[in-house]
């Protein structure tokens, strides 16, 4: 088949990949240069700890297939990490025990460890903190290296083309016309916008279940050790629905956040790059409008907390931004995928979750259609 895809994030390129994968002919469109998108605003993270019940056997299947493509295409620097979730209170100590007793905790690749077994994994954590949530599975690739050496991996094939700075303007039937007027025809037509609900999304889908959620993050000149695993702290509890229970209810109801974290409803996630930065954020905002600006006080308060947990102050901040991504609001998908015509699918909404359950995402869409 030939398939036409619009959009050049990571949801459209995983589609890429397993359309070429199995055997068709692939042309993505891309209006940027280069996606510019939610896909390189992130962490990199593949986070399979919090996933809900729902979530959690496409996140352990995307782990597989990023881990696949970390041996096929070097180029995206996967790397196995883990991570380390720091616990400052008794509150969140006691949602990690309620998870770490649960009968999937090994399955998740979840252990409870004390400051000493914190810093053997992670000497780096020099700091101060009651104990550490370690998954095991979790996972980081390079998030502005990924989409380029996946393309590469694809075009060495002869069957993938990637047109950038081409803004798809119309469907007509299962030709994409462009908004230089160039058509690209072919069998099957797959939108992935990202965060684009307005228009050629809207006039193929309607209005969608899916709201626009933006961030703030920052990245670190390098350390100069390394963090052996990504990090992240309790109040990481609060966004994620694998950690729902007594014990996080009762951590809601005695236990409040920063006032900082709380207005920008915070949570700290920490990366390393391969070039020695740390990636760290973030913050969640949902009402629109967006401001255009970046406010400095959550950026001061992630500062303190990373400083308070590695011991050590960190290298010097030199890169801030913001990002918006596309939510799916129904809590029972992990994406909104919706057919307009037969031939034409419109796939958006999977959230924070799309660098780590793109792959998955991909795999059920072609799955479900027959591709």
């Amino acid at each position: 088949m030939r398939v036409t895809i619009i959009g050049g994030g990571i949801l459209g390129t995983a589609h890429a990949l397993e359309s070429v994968a199995r055997g068709h002919h692939v042309v993505q469109l891309e209006r940027e240069r280069e996606a510019r998108g939610a896909t390189v605003r992130n962490f990199g993270l593949i986070w399979v700890s919090g996933r809900s019940t729902a979530e959690l056997e496409a996140a352990l299947r995307s782990r597989q297939l990023w881990e696949k493509l970390g041996a096929d295409v070097p180029g995206i620097g996967f790397r196995p990490v883990g991570s380390v979730t720091l616990l400052r209170t008794p509150g969140e100590v006691a949602v990690a025990q309620e998870v770490v007793a649960r009968g999937d905790a090994e399955y998740r690749g979840f252990r409870l460890l004390e400051p000493d077994a914190v810093r053997a994994v992670n000497p780096v954590l020099r700091g101060t903190y009651l104990a550490g949530l370690h998954c095991t599975l979790d996972a980081a690739v390079e998030s502005r290296q990924a989409l380029p050496a996946l393309r590469e991996f694809m075009a060495a094939g002869g069957r993938y083309r990637f047109v950038a700075g081409a803004e798809a303007r119309s469907v007509d039937g299962r030709t994409v016309v462009d908004d230089r007027g160039r058509r690209y025809d072919g069998d099957l037509v797959l939108v992935c916008a990202g965060a684009a609900h307005s228009g050629l999304v809207r006039e193929l889908a309607g209005d969608l279940p899916v709201r626009r959620v933006r961030l703030q993050m920052m990245q670190t000149a390098p350390l100069d050790e390394p963090l052996t695993t990504a990090i992240a702290d309790g109040d990481s509890f609060r966004y994620y629905p694998g950690f729902a229970g007594a014990a996080l209810e009762s951590l809601r109801r005695n236990e409040s956040q920063h006032v900082v974290a709380e207005q920008h409803r915070m949570q700290l996630l920490c990366v390393q790059r391969l070039h020695g930065g740390l990636t760290i954020g973030d913050t969640h905002e949902y009402d629109e409008p967006f401001d255009f600006d970046v406010r400095e006080e959550p950026y001061a308060y992630l500062v303190d907390v990373v400083e308070e947990f590695l011991g050590r102050a960190l290298p010097p901040v030199v890169q801030r931004w913001a990002g918006v991504y596309s939510q799916c609001v129904d809590p029972h998908q992990l994406v909104c995928r919706t057919s307009p015509d037969d031939d034409v699918w419109v796939i958006t909404g999977p959230g924070g979750r799309g660098m780590t359950l793109g792959p998955a995402i991909a795999e059920q869409t072609a799955d479900f259609i027959g591709l």
